[in-house]
């Protein structure tokens, strides 16, 4: 089926039509438009879509493609919500999960690659928010430059969905990945995935990051304060604080 691509580059005006040009060597172009610092494409893979990602970001150094995906669309920039909603109506985007994510930068630069959500390149339909802290980042990640995983970032948010990726390509199921995830990742962290049919999160075993939940007969939503809850669902209801090593995957 079509998989919608955004693909980012600082001057992706002028490099648009070779961008496109590259996506009819390896797909169906069925629509073609820019906004902002992304390229949209909708297409129709006639390869595998890692190879298609493979294709466009060897146009040129500075091309990263940001999403990809039959259900999955990142929307990010430098800037305020407002500015976002302003920019990308994302308000007007449908369907059944989707996160989000504000971020304070501590230890890395501020730009649209190193802003979350984090797709995990090369699966379509994952993404990750992080929060927290990953202490064998190093260690993973010169394991997966061994392997040929290209890394954009120098950020350890950007390891977990690689890590991701790497278990649902040996077994789709994203709860025994997250259980996978508590033996391999050191380090404390509040760790979100989107797939094309399932949301959820894991904590790690010291819960030192904050994580609330509330769940309903209408929606089901984690947020690491309250206030945001509050913001995205008004109405009285319960939200808890998530356990030490607590796994909890909702499906559509």
């Amino acid at each position: 089926g079509d998989l919608v691509v955004r693909i980012s580059a600082p001057e992706i005006g002028r490099l648009a039509p070779r961008l496109s040009a590259e996506a009819e060597r390896c797909a169906s172009v069925r629509d073609a438009r820019t906004a902002g610092p992304y390229l949209r494409l909708i297409v129709e893979p006639k390869r595998d879509p890692e190879e298609l990602m493979r294709a466009l970001e060897a146009v040129a150094d500075e091309v990263e493609v940001i999403s990809m995906g039959a259900r999955l669309e990142i929307v990010k920039q430098v800037g305020s919500p407002a500015e976002l909603e302003r920019d990308y109506c994302i308000s007007q985007f449908r369907g059944s999960h989707g996160i989000g994510h504000t971020r304070l930068s501590t230890e890395s630069r501020v730009d649209l690659s190193h802003s979350q959500p984090f797709w995990a390149h090369g699966r379509p339909d994952l993404a990750i928010v992080h929060n927290g802290h990953i202490t064998n980042y190093h260690q993973l990640r010169r394991r997966y430059q061994q392997k040929g995983v290209r890394f954009y970032t120098g950020n350890d948010s950007e390891v977990v969905g690689v890590y991701l990726a790497e278990r649902l390509r040996e077994d789709p199921d994203l709860e025994r990945a997250f259980q996978a995830a508590l033996g391999d990742l050191d380090g404390s962290f509040s760790c979100l995935a989107a797939t094309a049919d399932a949301f959820g999160f894991v904590k790690d075993p010291f819960a030192l990051k904050p994580l609330l939940v509330a769940e309903t007969g209408r929606f089901a939503a984690v947020a690491t304060e309250e206030v945001a809850l509050r913001a995205a669902f008004p109405g009285d209801y319960p939200a808890r604080e998530a356990q030490a090593r607590e796994i909890r995957v909702w499906r559509r």
